[in-house]
Order: C-alpha cells, then sequence, then structure tokens
C-alpha cells in the first residue's frame, strides 16, 4: 500500500498545491499564512497572493528548498498554506468581550514571539488566568497554527486573538482607550510586585531572543521586572507571561 502522506499533511494544518490553496480561500477556510517559491511569478501564483493579500492573509515569498522541506505531499507547486485553527478576532473584539463580564480588560500582547509552543503555552495561561484576548503582529510571529493550536490544549478555540499590521500603533490605540501598557524587561524600573495590575492593562512579552522590540519598548507606560534570584537571569517567554498574569489576577481578587 502506498504510503499517503495527506491525512498527516492535513492534521498539521498544511493545504499544498495550487488547487487546493485556490479552493480553500474560495471557501473562506482561515488561513494564517501562504509561502510562495520565491522566483515562481507566473499567473496562477499572482492570482493566489492577490487574493490571499485582499483576504488580509499573510503572503510569505520563501526559498523553494524551504517549501521542499516544509511539504509533507512533496507536491506543493510552489505553495503551501498554513490553516488557522479559527478566524482571528479584532483588538475591538477582545475589549469588547471585557465589556461583557463587567471587568477591567486584561490583554497579552506578544512582540514577535516565533516559537508555536511559546505562543501556545501563552495563550493557555492567559485563558486560565482569565486574560480576555492576546495580540500578536501580522508579520515574524507565530499564529494560530495547528501546533499552536495543539499546544494551547484547546485555548486558542476559545481565546480571541487579535492579529495587527502594526503593534505599536495597536498599543497607542489601547492607550486612547484607557488601557495601561505594562512591558516586561530585565532592566524594568520597577518590580512587578509593585506594579498595579488591577485596572485596564496590557502585558506585553517580549520575543525569546531579544525582548521587545525598541519601538514597542517605548510605546509601554511602564518596564516591569520579575525578580530573579537564581544565577540564569531570564525567564522562557511562557513563563514570563504565567508569573505576571498571575500576579494580576492575585491583584484583582
Amino acid at each position: 500500500m502506498p504510503n499517503d502522506k495527506k491525512p498527516e499533511a492535513e492534521a498539521d494544518g498544511l493545504i499544498e498545491g495550487r488547487n487546493a490553496v485556490i479552493e480553500a480561500l474560495r471557501a473562506g477556510t482561515a488561513i494564517d499564512k501562504i509561502y510562495l517559491a520565491k522566483g515562481d511569478a507566473d499567473k496562477t501564483l499572482g492570482h493566489i497572493a492577490s487574493t490571499a493579500r485582499a483576504a488580509g492573509v499573510v503572503v510569505v515569498e520563501a526559498d523553494r528548498r524551504k517549501l521542499d522541506f516544509m511539504s509533507r505531499t512533496k507536491a506543493h507547486q510552489g505553495v503551501i498554506a498554513l490553516s488557522a485553527v479559527r478566524e482571528y478576532a479584532t483588538v475591538e473584539d477582545i475589549l469588547a468581550a471585557a465589556r461583557d463580564k463587567g471587568e477591567p480588560p486584561l490583554l497579552v500582547v506578544c512582540d514577535e514571539i516565533s516559537d508555536p509552543h511559546n505562543l501556545g503555552a501563552i495563550i493557555r495561561t492567559a485563558e486560565c488566568a482569565g486574560a480576555h484576548g492576546v495580540v500578536i503582529p501580522k508579520r515574524r510571529s507565530a499564529g494560530l497554527t495547528a501546533i499552536v493550536g495543539k499546544t494551547s490544549a484547546g485555548a486558542a478555540s476559545w481565546l480571541p486573538v487579535a492579529r495587527v499590521a502594526n503593534l505599536p500603533a495597536a498599543l497607542k490605540d489601547l492607550q486612547k482607550r484607557g488601557v495601561w501598557i505594562f512591558g516586561t524587561a530585565a532592566d524594568g524600573g520597577k518590580s512587578l510586585y509593585d506594579a498595579d495590575l488591577k485596572g485596564p492593562a496590557a502585558i506585553v512579552i517580549g520575543s525569546e531572543g531579544d525582548g521587545m522590540g525598541r519601538l514597542v519598548r517605548e510605546s509601554c507606560d511602564f518596564l516591569v521586572s520579575i525578580p530573579l534570584k537564581g544565577r540564569i537571569q531570564s525567564l522562557n517567554a511562557s513563563n514570563a507571561a504565567a508569573v505576571l498574569l498571575y500576579e494580576a489576577v492575585r491583584q484583582r481578587k
């Protein structure tokens, strides 16, 4: 019996091949990102790219070797789409969820968290802690892929996740709506335990390697640090999110 890789690919959220991706776009399937082979500029791939961008889907040009590595069917025809486990929400949806519950908004903002396992763990913790939603950037970030859905233990199906084109602009908009922005930084001027997280708050978690970007950092109202007593002077991004979220939970009791 031939070794059919298609079910395995579908389980990982991969949609491979031109017709399959076109049909997914036509059907309104939630798609996180589409990879197109760099240098393959024919009419069909151009149609896929323009249709995807019109639908707000991120389109990335990638070396064909990367597509070959990603492919399970080995018949990707220059295009692979990653399906999303659900539709993305908007920041307004998240704020509305807080209003509906009669609670001050509590959001987690992920600045370029590229590891899907970290993002899934953050979404899981945010849902468990009663946060109202997670915000991620469109570029240079993991999205709501099958791996993120699995790592979140199903939380990604319940907690609204918004994806924005410009993270600093989204933070400025939150500030205009009365939300205080708390950035996590090792050199933060305020200890986490001195921060007031009882009111409307957005907790910003920086990337695994470099922390928050400069513009995101400058958009924060406060920079807070987590007290570290050991020899290692940093926490995994998802662990840092858990510490801050549950300090907010403690304060809001």
